[in-house]
């Protein structure tokens, strides 16, 4: 009986071989598996910014295979070349940019709600607002992003579903959660009533502490460590830049993430707090909203990047009111905002390291790259601002070579814009088709 099932079994296996195999010769079907082809194609446009000169160039040829760029050719006879050599798409009177980067975002926050609203949406809900920031980013021209503290990890969720094709999305580098003392500003439970309980927060008193939650970070997939010395804008009760914890325990910060060859963003926006970051080691000062003669001279002698958002406050003014933000919170934003764009023309006219960054999620994700023709305005030439969002972002984010510049051998990130943005720096603000990785993406056009 067993020996008949199993003939049974085999001859029915065989028969169901047998009618494939015709029904694939009938049809001619080839059952061979499929091969992925790889993306190689030529481009040409009017001119590009070089990132490594400042200046525009050309026209140009960029010759893409997969998601790396083979090649860019400057010049007439270097385009003649590239036509010589197979189809090439012509661009016609376009301009191509670096993909630009954003060294301060918020992609999980949603900046029509308040902040304490917030802080009580729950992490789906934010994960979620993660997921159609990130497409609106990436289309708005930013290709690449640090995330700087996101509520139980929802970065690293988000990084990893761009990264494996499940989103759409730029290049992210995450923080994971913020670290900082009990009731500071980028805690997590500054709001929160005493019986809640902090323990997913990014709350650590005392050097120990910090330096455990730095190996958490670092365990659970955070590229960078970010924490705070000052007081916020949106913080309850303290004055904006009132200092927040100490020297030994940024140090801690500092020392811990540097074993582990990760680099620490600090926010801080009072002159003191600002200074004793920067004696800390921190690579780089979020707003810098107060910093003084001193604190510039150490940003510089350091060689700290001070990312200094000043598009923000005009969105606040505006609409903060609308959005539910608390009116302590408006009456720091009007003391800082003004003060903060000054000390930005004073960094830049003393050779401070100035990296675009916007803290986009405290305003619509998307207007990202209004902030650059604000920078224009407070001292920066439109190749400075250019420069600040691809070459010398990248090397803040330690990606240097690999996004930040139209060259061989980086990643295929870049923009198609309709004019020379060393003309207009606002043409930025309409970018025609966002290159990430190599493959394109509609841009869409934002109002300036």
């Amino acid at each position: 009986m067993h020996s008949t099932c199993r003939y049974l079994k085999v001859s029915a296996i065989a028969a169901a071989v047998l009618l494939l195999s015709a029904a694939a010769n009938a049809a001619e079907v080839d059952l061979a598996p499929a091969v992925a082809t790889v993306p190689d194609f030529k481009l040409t446009a009017a001119g590009y910014f070089n990132a490594a000169t400042g200046k525009v160039d050309g026209p140009v040829v960029v010759h893409v295979i997969g998601d790396r760029i083979q090649r860019v050719g400057v010049g007439d006879n270097a385009v003649a070349a590239a036509l010589a050599e197979g189809p090439v798409e012509d661009l016609g009177a376009v301009f191509l940019s670096p993909g630009f980067i954003d060294a301060h975002v918020q992609l999980l926050a949603e900046p029509e709600t308040n902040h304490g609203e917030q802080l009580n949406a729950g992490l789906p809900r934010q994960v979620i607002n993660g997921v159609i920031a990130a497409e609106t980013t990436l289309r708005a021209g930013v290709t690449t992003v640090r995330m700087l503290g996101a509520p139980g990890y929802g970065g690293v969720a988000l990084r990893d579903a761009i990264t494996e094709g499940d989103v759409i999305g730029p290049r992210i580098l995450t923080a994971g959660v913020a670290i900082c003392i009990t009731g500071a500003h980028c805690g997590g439970e500054y709001r929160l009533p005493y019986e809640a309980n902090p323990a997913h927060t990014g709350v650590a008193d005392g050097p120990w502490a910090a330096r455990r939650l730095v190996r958490q970070n670092r365990k659970f997939g955070a590229d960078l460590i970010t924490t705070c010395s000052s007081d916020g804008a949106a913080s309850k009760g303290a004055d904006a830049g009132a200092p927040q914890g100490t020297l030994e325990e940024l140090q801690a910060i500092v020392e811990e993430a540097n074993s582990y060859g990760m680099t620490v963003a600090c926010g801080a926006h009072g002159a003191t707090a600002i200074k004793v970051a920067l004696k800390a080691g921190v690579d780089s000062i979020e707003h810098a909203s107060f910093i003084d003669d001193e604190g510039i001279r150490l940003a510089k002698a350091n060689d700290a990047a001070l990312v200094m958002d000043i598009y923000g406050t005009e969105y606040l003014l505006s609409a903060g009111e609308t959005a539910g933000a608390l009116p302590e919170s408006m009456e720091k934003e009007r003391r800082v905002g003004q003060i903060q764009r000054d000390n930005f023309r004073k960094a830049h006219d003393a050779g401070v390291r100035l990296v675009f960054g916007t803290d986009a999620g405290v305003f619509p994700h998307g207007d990202n790259l209004r902030q650059l023709s604000r920078m224009v305005d407070y001292g920066m030439t439109p190749a400075e601002a250019l420069q600040a969002a691809t070459i010398h972002a990248a090397k803040l984010l330690g990606i240097e070579g690999e996004v930040g510049e139209l060259r061989a051998g980086a990643s295929a990130d870049f923009v198609v814009l309709p004019a020379n943005p060393l003309e207009d720096i606002s043409v930025v603000m309409q970018p025609i088709t966002v290159y990430r990785a190599g493959t394109p993406y509609d841009g869409v056009t934002r109002s300036n």
